[in-house]
């Protein structure tokens, strides 16, 4: 007899090997990579505290057909230390055509050493695993030219098994206007194959496992996206919420129950922030403090500032900046603050008689900055420069 109700994790897009080019720092890099082995391991600890009977990754285990020789052998060993099945299907970045990953020699010698609890899908037929019945919907290529799940339109496959277990569909691709698509994969010309779930028999399965859409998301009753476990990439609108894994019990014929769990450890902050006064400096600062909590290593931040600094806030600025960029992991800066030096700064520069070389520069500097344009923002720019040399000096 088979049980009736099947608790398992649903996850996807692992994306294990993601080169992360715009973290400069290649030590940061290597970090923010390794966090996604480790997510890994947060997985199987979680399959383990909720008792699930296996993992499902729906697609994009790797970032690529090609990953490093290294990550193969630690996405092994980190699955490998998962204590229950895990069972994958390819996705658009590692599909299993030709030159795949996953029929090349390092790879199986690795699985088989390493990872002996791996269990990846290539073919378009049921899977039967203790307790459920798997439909698989394998890449094949980067962008499947029909439908992945179209196999499945025919009853006869479901009809083939007339008990009791839970019957489980895994594909990896777009519904509707759920397309997961990031700057990286346009450069790398990568599109998601689109699944029509709506011609298919909704009473014949009783889960649909989704992978491509980065973010956790319910796409139907019995349908939904993991989203990737660790975050990465910044959060475009409140809808993406990236970073868990779905924990799911599923039964023949019922609505399956499905809780969210977070796994992500990384944090993706974005801050749009405009100064109307010097002392919104200070603001900014406590508001940062706060976000990031002296945490600073686990953190990436898109930053856009807007409005304008006097002088001397604008030199601050300058040094908070250069702060975050050696702190966090990530500081994606669009910095739109103008320096607009106040009437008390100005007086200083240009009544400078200790100087008067400086003063008559100066003068010239704020006439050129009242202006408008490009011009206008380089004179304040250089002003700032000049009061910073003014106050090395002491004011003289």
């Amino acid at each position: 007899m088979f049980p009736t109700e099947m608790k398992f994790i649903h996850t996807a897009d692992w994306q294990l090997g993601k080169p992360f080019a715009g973290i400069s720092d290649s030590l940061k890099r290597a970090h923010v990579s390794r966090e996604r082995i480790e997510a890994v391991r947060r997985i199987g600890e979680a399959a383990v505290r909720e008792g699930a009977s296996f993992v499902l990754v729906a697609g994009d285990l790797f970032d690529s057909l090609t990953p490093e020789r290294a990550t193969v052998s630690a996405a092994c060993l980190a699955v490998g230390s998962i204590p229950v099945p895990v069972v994958v299907i390819p996705g658009n970045h590692d599909h299993g055509g030709p030159g795949s990953i996953w029929t090349r020699p390092f790879f199986l010698a690795e699985r088989d050493s390493l990872a002996p609890n791996l269990i990846v899908l290539l073919e378009e037929r049921p899977y039967e695993i203790e307790g459920a019945v798997i439909f698989p919907c394998p890449l094949l290529r980067r962008s499947a030219v029909s439908d992945p799940a179209a196999w499945l339109r025919d009853r006869q496959v479901f009809n083939a098994f007339g008990d009791l277990r839970p019957r489980i569909l895994m594909a990896h691709g777009s519904i509707g206007e759920f397309q997961s698509l990031d700057d990286d994969d346009r450069v790398a010309g990568i599109s998601s194959s689109s699944i029509d779930l709506g011609r298919l028999d909704r009473d014949a399965f009783d889960y649909a496992a989704l992978g491509d859409w980065h973010g956790t998301k319910q796409v139907g009753t019995k349908a939904w996206y993991a989203g990737t476990p660790e975050q990465d990439r910044f959060s475009k609108g409140e809808e993406n919420r990236p970073g868990n894994i779905l924990l799911v019990e599923a039964s023949r014929g019922a609505v399956p129950k499905v809780d969210v769990l977070r796994t992500s450890r990384l944090g993706w902050e974005a801050l749009h922030y405009s100064f109307s006064s010097d002392s919104d400096l200070e603001l900014l600062s406590g508001m940062l403090d706060g976000l990031f909590q002296k945490e600073h290593g686990r953190f990436l931040l898109n930053l856009v500032l807007e409005g304008s600094l006097g002088l001397e806030a604008s030199v601050r600025l300058e040094q908070l900046l250069q702060s975050l960029e050696a702190r966090l992991l990530r500081l994606k800066l669009e910095n739109r603050v103008r320096t607009a030096p106040g009437p008390v700064e100005i007086e200083a520069l240009t009544g400078n008689a200790s100087d008067p070389l400086t003063a008559r520069v100066a003068g010239r500097l704020a006439g050129m900055a009242a202006g408008e344009g490009d011009e206008a923002q380089l004179a304040a720019l250089a002003l700032r420069e000049l009061h910073g040399l003014f106050i090395l000096e002491g004011g003289r």
